[in-house]
């Protein structure tokens, strides 16, 4: 994927913020009012969470605010009433919020949900702030023809392909040897097979350094999430899947690495905070003042890494795998593992029936071609059928 800087001007950025209450959301906005003389929001989106979506409405003041649930619509446009804030429902008015012309669209819708209005703002050439893993894993190739032919910028908010970005010369792709992704390892890490076997959803989601959703939590604990991030960086920065590695690191501390043929790897470092790659993907291709504290490295005295255990941790193998088969795989891994997550946080399933649902569901499911969205849609609709029906099996 090549990047290329637009111009920084005087006047403030207007951005869109898909998923405005979710966890990069609200640091998002947290950001924006910080540096309130620099930013002005166009838009903000949530699927059911109004009374937060108010509040930040209120707050901010868009010119749009969308609201997924038909069902808060009544409530939000009451609250807003007289405020000049236009308001719509459904998830036709979330993709019209992408549309809308803003110079910046912050994608942090979970899931495969955020595709469409992703795909919304590239289609307009927007300069897209990408913190949504799956678009690039469901729709890669579409993705990044669109944003060939509709002169769109991404960037990647997620810390790893953050941290990536800052240090990977573009220039000089050839002189790249390889990417090492780092993963913290979860609340498991230490776990043995048997342990993991009797987890609850409670401590899944207590991610040891990072405040995240209820979902992105779990896909950490798995690991799961790293073998999104995988595939995310074979489109991202264009480099084969072998050249793409995975190191353990608790400390959360260096977010991800860039190894050259020189033998010099270069890393980026800084608090486990997400503002710190929101900072830089608001203010790219400058920098903005962001009110983490400094990262103290004395403080910390030691960082390690270690190599993931592939045994107690089959999510990377998984995705590893749906990457090389290529065509609908990585769709339909997604759409596995958010159906087997959504029964694990509602008690129905193990911690390790997540990983095995995946698999049989890529089994059943052998990998086709895709040319267009809506073939994307389809089969990421096949993909959740066979994943339920999987899982009712087993746990009716």
């Amino acid at each position: 994927m090549e990047v290329t800087a637009r111009s920084v001007t005087n006047t403030p950025r207007s951005v869109t913020i898909l998923g405005s209450t979710g966890s990069v959301g609200c640091s998002t906005i947290d950001l924006i009012e910080q540096n309130s003389d620099n930013y002005v929001v166009e838009a903000l989106t949530a699927w059911r969470n109004s009374d937060l979506l108010i509040d930040q409405a209120r707050r901010l003041r868009p010119r749009y605010v969308a609201i997924g649930d038909d069902s808060r619509y009544k409530v939000v446009k009451d609250a807003l009433s007289g405020m000049s804030i236009e308001v719509g429902c459904g998830r036709d008015a979330i993709v019209e919020a992408a549309a809308r012309p803003s110079d910046m669209v912050i994608a942090a819708i979970v899931g495969a949900a955020g595709l469409a209005p992703t795909m919304a703002a590239v289609n307009r050439g927007a300069m897209v702030g990408l913190a949504n893993k799956e678009c690039l894993v469901c729709a890669g190739d579409l993705m990044l023809q669109a944003i060939g032919r509709n002169g769109a910028v991404l960037l990647p908010v997620d810390s790893e392909h953050n941290a990536i970005f800052q240090v990977f010369d573009f220039d000089q792709r050839k002189s790249v040897d390889h990417l090492i992704l780092t993963a913290s390892g979860g609340p498991f890490r230490t776990f043995t097979t048997a342990q993991m076997r009797n987890v609850t959803p409670a401590q899944a989601v207590a991610h040891p350094n990072w405040d995240m959703g209820a979902k992105i939590s779990v896909d950490s604990a798995t690991m799961m999430n790293k073998g999104l991030e995988i595939i995310e960086a074979y489109y991202l920065f264009g480099m084969p899947e072998d050249k793409i590695k995975v190191l353990v690191h608790p400390e959360s501390v260096v977010h991800s690495l860039v190894a050259y043929v020189d033998g010099s790897v270069l890393a980026q470092l800084g608090p486990p905070d997400m503002r710190t790659p929101i900072a830089f993907t608001l203010a790219w291709p400058g920098r903005m003042n962001a009110p983490m504290a400094p990262l103290d490295l004395a403080a910390l005295s030691k960082l390690t890494f270690e190599a993931p255990d592939a045994k107690r941790f089959p999510s990377i193998r998984l995705a590893r795998e749906a990457l090389l088969a290529g065509g609908s795989a990585p769709t339909t891994l997604n759409a596995a593992n958010e159906i087997a997550v959504e029964g694990f946080l509602g008690g129905r399933i193990g911690f390790l029936d997540i990983a095995e649902i995946v698999e049989k569901t890529l089994n059943r499911l052998p990998s086709q071609s895709m040319s267009s969205l809506d073939e994307v849609i389809e089969f990421d609709n096949v993909a959740r059928q066979e994943a339920r029906s999987i899982l009712n099996a087993a746990h009716p």
